[in-house]
């Protein structure tokens, strides 16, 4: 069977456990400078690029993953949200871009093997893609809305060699995430077609859009709708919301999502509104209470954390949403459906 033919059928028996959020988890441990930085002789402070850690201190990125895994994960993400050549650039690391990648997947991959071998319950690896500090529907430039600091195939190429490096070390989905520009995400869709091609076999997409304000639209100005309908093309695995809000802000874009997306649909919401602090302190049992109300309704197949979000959480998550049905997806119809920055729809 195929990674994407494995998943459907377990999402089939019930409703499968993302994993929580990295970047709060590497700031929680108090690392130096030395500890991202290693050995590795790069010509820029190292400190909070995340990613780097996969080569640096490949102990911690394994001590994260394995404590979700334990905490009942089914899908562990990679760590490598920001590694790219673009975001890699501002700690002069682009000569790394692959390496990173690499071992970020072959840690997540050797420990959803090791617990799927000592269950026999299918563990996968999503290869996490975040969306660059770019954008290709608008201008950083307000008195030139031409400008574009980069352009699509560009951006494609970027994705290309990221979404390639995962595969190789073994991720089973590239997860297109935190999608705020549709138009990006596009080009990682267009890069996982390229890379198709290059391996002559299905390079399956995840895909979660992220909102800017709660009347549902992303930066580029699409609603969650719209994009669905601008991005339904590619035959995604998963569709779903992350980032932005808590649960409970969430909640009737979840909804609409699913009544719509004939695919799974995988939603990780923060836990909870920052505070004042900029800090996240929902509880796990609120977190896991609200996802367990979209769980009743038939609304979501794969449930986890983004920001803020613990191994504590996604055990909460995991044991609320035990023995719920998973949301049965809906029918593929036939009318055109079309996108602006409004859904658009022509019945026959």
């Amino acid at each position: 069977m195929t990674a994407r033919e494995r998943l459907f059928a377990e999402a089939a028996k019930r409703i499968l456990v993302f994993d929580g959020a990295f970047g709060t988890q590497i700031q929680a441990r108090g690392l130096g400078e030395g500890d991202y930085a290693g050995t590795l002789g790069l010509g820029a402070d190292q400190k909070g690029n995340n990613d780097i850690l996969a080569l640096t201190r490949p102990d911690v990125i394994a001590q994260i993953t394995r404590a979700y895994l334990e905490s009942g994960s089914d899908v562990v993400s990679t760590n490598t949200f920001s590694a790219n050549r673009i975001s890699q650039a501002d700690y002069a690391a682009e000569s790394r871009v692959r390496d990173i990648n690499v071992s970020s997947a072959r840690i997540a991959r050797e420990l959803a093997d090791e617990f799927e071998q000592a269950d026999g319950r299918p563990r996968f690896v999503a290869g996490a893609i975040g969306p660059t500090n770019k954008t290709l529907s608008l201008s950083p430039d307000v008195e030139d809305p031409g400008f574009r600091e980069i352009d699509f195939d560009f951006l494609t190429e970027v994705y290309r060699e990221q979404a390639a490096a995962l595969i190789e070390g073994g991720a089973d989905f590239i997860l297109i995430e935190t999608i705020f520009d549709t138009l990006n995400a596009k080009a990682g869709i267009m890069a996982a077609r390229r890379l198709e091609n290059e391996l002559g076999r299905e390079v399956p997409v995840m895909l979660s859009m992220t909102l800017t304000d709660l009347s549902g639209r992303n930066l580029s100005g699409h609603t969650v709708e719209a994009f669905w309908y601008a991005v339904r093309h590619a035959n995604p695995v998963t569709i779903g919301l992350n980032c932005s809000f808590g649960a409970e802000q969430l909640r009737p874009h979840v909804q609409l999502l699913s009544g719509i997306a004939d695919t799974l649909l995988m939603a990780y919401p923060n836990a909870g509104l920052p505070n004042e602090l900029g800090e996240y302190d929902e509880e796990p049992e609120t977190t896991a209470g609200l996802v367990k109300a979209w769980a009743e309704n038939g609304r979501a197949n794969i449930l986890g954390g983004c920001c803020g979000s613990t191994p504590e959480h996604i055990a909460a998550i995991a044991a609320a949403v035990s023995g719920i049905a998973p949301r049965k997806i809906p029918a593929r119809d036939t009318k055109m459906r079309l996108a602006g920055l409004e859904p658009f729809s022509i019945a026959a």
